[in-house]
């Protein structure tokens, strides 16, 4: 079921668009060398081979899992015997494989237009491929399928007599392949070997049909259906749940309702961003090390992706959901932004400006004073016209050193 033409690709349409670069290039023949860069079953391998297809080249394919020094030689140097046809892209699945030595092999090949690469790595080219190689190429990100796309291609794999089960009177429940599409997670080839394997071992009922039902998909994906629509309630509802079982600091209940999202296959990513806003809106200064927790378990899930991904997620929830508490922070942009809105907008005192961009023939004789001058780094000046506090410390963990800390600084 790989596609044969650019239109037949599903997905990728921010790189493959009607005006977009990659198509521009492929359409014009005006291909150069290209890293591809994304998940599984996103369409790497198939994009490449519609590559080749389209600008009539050979098309030459080596694995950086199994192949060597030699095969890198021997096909550059068919390849090289062949200048001056239709030109050879030679493509390389999981290139990152390749050590720093196997890759500079390619670059005088490369370099002197011998082949046209076509790299595919899971891993980020920036981090596991050599710089001389990505100087020399676009490089693509592709994104994960949609739900919607998924079902595009399941419908496509039942209708095609010719490459698909078209000739089978196949019947699949709107459930069952509403399930196989979000379970997936975006991955066309294990949707499909799903959709195959179900195919293939049900047996046909009394009129001779092929019945494929949402019970019959979970035994194939060997997954259950978790009652989770990321467009429903069941979505909202659940990270609500999860927030609000951080904000009222139960570790337990939050990382049931993570492991819940988990398992029904919500992005990691959109529950990093979640655990972020958490850190500054519901702990804040009582731990200021929430937010860096919770900055680092967001990067890590870029880095490490899932499954590996939800032990960090684990361990940030559960760091935040046992620290000390305090919304001191997040009301105070609140009523200062309350404020600017209502129209109570301040003038910069005169001290307080940029003396570089100061208007000429200004008579300020107020200078400011520089705190770091001064016992304890600290002065009493005016930093606003009309003083106001928005910022009230709670004596929750660390908050309560702040509130002694600013406390003494008014006394003084």
């Amino acid at each position: 079921m790989r596609p044969r033409t650019i239109d037949e690709v599903v997905g990728q349409s921010h790189i493959l668009g009607e005006g977009k670069l990659l198509r521009r290039v492929i359409e014009a023949d005006r291909l150069t060398n290209i890293i591809f860069y994304g998940p599984p079953g996103c369409g790497k391998t198939s994009l490449a081979e519609v590559i080749a297809k389209t600008t009539k080249r050979n098309f030459m394919r080596l694995s950086g899992v199994i192949s060597g020094v030699g095969d890198i030689r021997k096909i550059c140097d068919r390849a090289r015997n062949e200048l001056g046809g239709r030109g050879t892209i030679l493509f390389i699945d999981e290139i990152h494989r390749f050590n720093k030595s196997q890759q500079d092999v390619l670059l005088p090949y490369v370099e002197d237009g011998t082949v046209v690469l076509i790299g595919a790595t899971t891993h980020n080219p920036n981090f596991f491929i050599n710089t001389p190689l990505t100087s020399r190429s676009l490089v693509f990100e592709l994104k994960p399928l949609t739900k919607e796309e998924i079902k595009t291609l399941l419908a496509r794999a039942l209708e095609d007599a010719e490459r698909g089960y078209g000739g089978v009177n196949c019947v699949m429940d709107d459930d069952a392949c509403d399930f196989l599409a979000e379970i997936c997670d975006g991955d066309a080839r294990h949707a499909l070997t799903a959709l195959e394997i179900a195919v293939l071992s049900t047996p046909p009922d009394t009129d001779g049909a092929l019945h494929i039902t949402l019970g019959i998909m979970e035994e194939c994906v060997q997954r259950h259906h978790v009652n989770y629509d990321k467009k429903e309630d069941g979505h909202y509802d659940t990270i609500s749940a999860f927030i609000k079982s951080i904000r009222g600091s139960d570790p337990d209940a939050a990382v049931y309702w993570l492991g819940k999202m988990l398992v029904a296959g919500e992005d990691p990513r959109f529950i990093a961003r979640r655990l972020v806003i958490s850190a500054s809106e519901d702990i804040g200064n009582a731990d200021p090390r929430g937010i860096s927790v919770a900055v680092a378990c967001m990067q890590a899930c870029e880095f490490v992706g899932m499954p590996e991904c939800a032990i960090n997620l684990s361990q940030a929830t559960t760091y935040l959901a046992s620290a000390p508490k305090s919304n001191a922070s997040c009301m105070a942009i609140s009523e200062a932004m309350a404020d600017v809105e209502a129209g109570r907008v301040q003038p910069v005192p005169e001290h307080l400006k940029n003396k570089h961009v100061r208007a000429i023939g200004s008579n300020a004789v107020t200078e400011y004073k520089y705190p770091h001058n001064f016992a304890n780094h600290y002065v009493e000046q005016e930093y606003l016209s009309v003083p106001k506090h928005y910022y009230r410390p709670t004596q929750s963990g660390y908050e309560l050193t702040i509130q002694r800390y600013l406390k003494r600084l008014g006394e003084a």
